[in-house]
Formats: C-alpha cells, sequence, structure tokens
C-alpha cells in the first residue's frame, strides 16, 4: 500500500482516452443517397401575394368589372329603345356635359355637401360625448347602455326606416300626437315628408341615430388605454374636466378622431337606402343626394347612361374631396 505525505495533493488519475463518436456512413438504397442533406427553407417571397391574392380577387370581380362597366355604360345613350333594340350608341362625353351644364345636378351636389357636413358633425359630436360617458359610468350602467348602442347598430337599414315612417306618419305618428301634447297647433295631421328639408331632416336623424354607436363604443375602447394617472395629474394641477378632454384626451385620441371622422364622410357621402326607404327622394326630387340622383335618372327615368355618368361623378368628387382630408391623414403619421 502506498502511503501519501499529509496534504500532499493525491495522484492524478490515468487519462482514457475516448474515441469519437461514430459517424454513421450514408447508405444507398434503390440508387438513392439516405445521407442527411442540409434543410432547405420555403421561399417565402410569393407568400405576401399568395395571401392577398383572394382579396384581389374579389375586388377585381365585384367592384373593379362593375366599375369599368358603368365607365362605358356613361359613354352611350342607354335608354328605352336602345335597350328594346339592344343598340349600342356611343356618344363620348355628351352625358358628362349634359351633367355639368344641368342646374338641378349641381343642386344636388350643394345639397349632398352640406348634408354631408351636418350628418358627419352630429355623429362626432354625440358619438364623443356618449364614449365619454361610457368612460365614466360604472359597470351595470355602461353594460346597459353599450347593449343599447349595439341593438342601434345592428338594427338593419330598411327595418330602421320602417320605425321612423312610422314615428313620423301623418295620421297615427307618434311624433304628431307628442306635438298635440307638448300644446303645438297643426299637428292633427302634419305631413313630415311634405317638404325636402323636413324629409333630409328625419334622414339626418336616422343616420346620426345609427352610427353614434360606432364613435362611441370605439372611443370607449381607445379611452381605456389612457393611463388614469394623467386624469390624476391633471386634476391636481387644477384642470377642468374640458381642459383635461382638450389637454390630455384629444391628442392621444387625435389618429382616432381623424380616421373615424374619413370614415363617416364616406358612409354618409354615400348614404341611400335611409332616403330611398323613407321618401324616395322626394317630394318633387327636393331631397335626392347624389347615390339617389342617380338612381332616379337610371331606373325611373330610363336614362342609363346619363344616370351612369352620375354616378361616375359622384366617385370623381369624392376622391377629390377626401384628397384633401387624406392628407392629413398621411401628415399626422408622419408627425408620429
Amino acid at each position: 500500500m502506498t502511503v501519501h505525505a499529509r496534504g500532499a495533493p493525491p495522484p492524478a488519475a490515468p487519462r482514457v482516452d475516448t474515441p469519437p463518436p461514430e459517424v454513421p456512413e450514408p447508405t444507398v438504397e434503390a440508387g438513392r443517397s439516405t445521407a442527411p442533406g442540409p434543410r432547405r427553407s420555403l421561399p417565402t417571397g410569393w407568400v405576401p401575394y399568395a395571401l392577398i391574392a383572394p382579396a384581389v380577387l374579389s375586388l377585381l370581380v365585384f367592384l373593379g368589372y362593375p366599375l369599368v362597366r358603368n365607365i362605358l355604360i356613361s359613354l352611350q345613350q342607354l335608354g328605352r329603345i336602345e335597350m328594346i333594340s339592344r343598340r349600342t350608341v356611343w356618344t363620348g362625353l355628351s352625358n358628362y356635359t349634359e351633367l355639368l351644364a344641368d342646374d338641378m345636378f349641381w343642386t344636388v351636389v350643394v345639397r349632398t355637401f352640406v348634408f354631408t357636413a351636418v350628418n358627419v358633425v352630429l355623429i362626432m359630436a354625440f358619438g364623443t360625448l356618449v364614449g365619454l360617458l361610457l368612460n365614466r359610468l360604472g359597470k351595470k350602467m355602461r353594460l346597459v347602455l353599450s347593449l343599447a348602442l349595439v341593438m342601434a347598430w345592428a338594427m338593419p337599414i330598411v327595418a330602421s326606416a320602417t320605425v321612423f315612417r312610422w314615428l313620423f306618419d301623418t295620421q297615427f305618428g307618434v311624433m304628431n300626437w307628442a306635438m298635440r301634447g307638448l300644446g303645438f297647433a297643426g299637428y292633427e295631421q302634419h305631413n313630415w315628408f311634405g317638404s325636402g328639408f323636413s324629409t333630409l331632416a328625419i334622414v339626418t336623424l336616422l343616420i346620426v341615430w345609427a352610427s353614434v354607436p360606432f364613435v362611441a363604443l370605439n372611443l370607449y375602447a381607445g379611452l381605456t388605454t389612457i393611463s388614469g394617472e394623467l386624469y390624476e395629474a391633471a386634476r391636481m394641477d387644477g384642470a377642468s374636466n374640458t381642459r383635461i378632454f382638450r389637454s390630455v384626451v384629444l391628442p392621444i385620441m387625435k389618429p382616432f378622431f381623424l380616421i373615424t371622422t374619413f370614415l363617416e364622410i364616406i358612409w354618409v357621402f354615400k348614404a341611400f337606402a335611409q332616403i330611398v326607404a323613407l321618401n324616395a327622394g322626394g317630394p318633387d326630387r327636393a331631397s335626392e343626394t347624389l347615390p339617389v340622383f342617380a338612381y332616379v335618372e337610371g331606373m325611373s327615368q330610363m336614362n342609363f347612361g346619363l344616370a351612369a355618368a352620375a354616378s361616375v361623378l359622384t366617385i370623381l368628387i369624392l376622391l377629390v374631396a377626401m384628397s384633401f382630408y387624406f392628407r392629413l391623414i398621411l401628415k399626422q403619421e408622419e408627425e408620429q
């Protein structure tokens, strides 16, 4: 037995060399090597185009073809005679020149812009107030108000227009009964749809009622992302509710207000079903906007070439009007 001195390190263990792991040699089966090769990644350059291809094809089929067809019709004289004889009469830009020289068309253009401006202002104002109210209510009342807003938003246009038609009915309407109950004279059988102004006022009430939920619910969703510390700091500095909205909420929610106003302008500008369902653009075409004007010219007057030209001009007018607002949105994004 070997004795080592106290405190001396023990002898090193004998070194054992371990052989390197064996690499399996490639085998050949039926003339094909089974050796593991480098992994190949799938090409990704075409994936985004493949994902958007269904949407692009749908737009081309359901929007592109009707738009091109509509432009071609606007260059033709297409009325009852041409439809019966199946003749194609090309007239060039005569439909456009006729519309641009028509005083009634420009009256409808001005009416459409005023109608759109009034509706958008009311929708954004009431939608903002209701959204702020949702943010201040308790849980139960917020749930009740949210359900009421969703129900109003989900109501089909024709159904809601029918309800408003009943409310303002000449003989049995609730509004005439309410006005008589308040002591106003002359509302025994008052015709609320007797003028273009009153008709558009009722249409405005219908559109605002149906559009406020979209603005209110989306604004409330955006307000939940604002930290409560910002409100507390503003109140500690003595800021009122109006100043808090102007200095805290508005700068943070500015992108929301821009894009929502953008969408509301488009939706109100092309409002069609509400006007047609309530009074079909009457009386005497005094409540027509550009979409309704194009529809009446085509379906009632049977002048499809002129109606197609009116619809094309409607699109162009909307694009020109929205280009300025769209530039404002892009400028806002660049600043951020």
